[in-house]
């Protein structure tokens, strides 16, 4: 049973979360699974065993469609977070067959290629003008000035919050994001049900009024599907639209300061993307593997797992290394080197199975949107300053990153 003192991995170190890429190291060559007592979780590392793990039904993101919190060995939450987990358990992706199947179907007719390929021009023009600015500026910070706004603003455009409502967005997101880190604390967990709360009752709000008035955004077609017989409950409808902000930007915001932090580091690959603009597809799926945004992924083992002679009993709880797999070298040639082009770059930065994340599309979309703009208007661009990491492990990103043209 590997502890603190015998593993490099520990997601409360600074130095770790700055680099966790050699640890991860370590860890495959200890092996396909490894028992963590800090998190009480089985730490899986390699890209095989968490692509097949993904696709598992043997495992789950919940347990409670089939077991009570006792009748699976596990302490129910502090009735203090009940307006969190309310929130958090009625999303998709904290839910299991039937359930999921039912709302994923449901949503994902606003994430059909040719939906998404509608908000083409909504979402080019948007990285345009907000690139516009920085450059005209000399400069900024590359986070609130274009990664934050563009993700945000166009999955609020699709579910159609108001203007006047989005600013608190992001901070919302944030203070719920806290509780997926690894043993959040009490600060942490008090600050994500104060946002769980407050977007509850702002989405409720918005739901009775489109009630009254429907409109073209999504919130208008959950609610006429369920008119119409496809049930959905009013808190699935306020998870999912919950769900579909914090990951239809969380994701989009760290790949794109990774992204760019990963480029300022690797000269050569900055100058190749700059002659040549169509390395873009192949760069946002390097750069998304090389510093993935997302890097633990948590599930549930519902029914006895054995890996590598070793049984995962029912009741554990196994954390994926989205991290350490695209860095495996079974199946990444030398994957410390950052090549945007990359060829066979099958990497698990948006999940597998059921659980595959739904806006990949308009991710990638959004990213090759902002990196156009950014190639073409601020070809100068380069690091003002050296950014802060930041202290978050399992969603990694950056405080922020000052740049400059020169």
């Amino acid at each position: 049973m590997a502890g603190p003192t015998d593993l490099a991995f520990d997601p409360w170190d600074p130095a770790f979360v700055a680099d966790p890429y050699p640890a991860y190291a370590e860890l495959r060559a200890r092996g396909r699974v490894i028992r963590y007592e800090p998190t009480d979780q089985w730490l899986v590392p390699h890209h095989a065993d968490v692509s097949a793990l993904l696709r598992d039904r043997r495992l789950g993101r919940t347990y409670q469609h089939r077991f009570g919190h006792e009748e699976f060995g596990r302490t129910p939450p502090p009735p203090e977070h009940e307006p969190f987990h309310t929130l958090n358990d009625h999303g998709m992706l904290d839910l299991e067959p039937p359930d999921h199947t039912r709302i994923r179907r449901l949503v994902s007719k606003a994430f059909t290629p040719r939906t998404v390929e509608r908000l083409r021009p909504y979402v080019e023009g948007l990285a345009n003008d907000l690139v516009a600015a920085l450059a005209g500026n000399g400069g900024g910070d590359l986070l609130t000035d274009v990664a934050e706004p563009l993700p945000v603003a166009v999955i609020a455009e699709m579910l159609g919050i108001p203007e006047a409502d989005r600013a608190q967005l992001r901070p919302w997101s944030a203070d719920i994001c806290g509780m997926y880190e690894l043993n959040p604390s009490e600060e942490t967990a008090a600050r994500a049900v104060r946002a769980s709360v407050e977007f509850s009752d702002c989405l409720r709000e918005l739901i009775a009024a489109r009630r009254e008035e429907p409109g073209e955004d999504l919130i208008s077609g959950l609610i006429a599907a369920h008119d119409e017989g496809d049930r959905l409950t009013e808190q699935e409808m306020i998870s999912t639209a919950v769900l579909l902000l914090n990951a239809g930007h969380e994701a989009t915001v760290n790949a794109t300061v990774n992204g760019w932090w990963a480029l300022f580091r690797n000269p050569d690959q900055l100058a190749a993307l700059r002659a040549d603009h169509s390395l873009i597809p192949s760069a946002i799926e390097e750069l998304m593997r090389y510093d993935t945004p997302l890097q633990l992924f948590e599930r549930w083992v519902l029914d006895d797992v054995e890996i590598d002679g070793t049984t995962i009993p029912r009741g554990s709880e196994i954390a994926m290394l989205f991290g350490s797999a695209n860095h495996d070298p079974a199946v990444f040639t030398d994957p410390a080197r950052l090549d945007l082009t990359r060829k066979d770059n099958p990497h698990i930065s948006f999940s597998a199975g059921i659980h595959y994340c739904i806006g990949a599309p308009l991710a990638r979309m959004e990213l090759a949107a902002s990196m156009t703009a950014l190639l073409r208007q601020a070809p100068t661009l380069t690091l003002a300053q050296e950014p802060k990491r930041k202290p978050n492990f399992v969603i990694r990103g950056l405080e922020g990153l000052a740049v400059e043209l020169r």
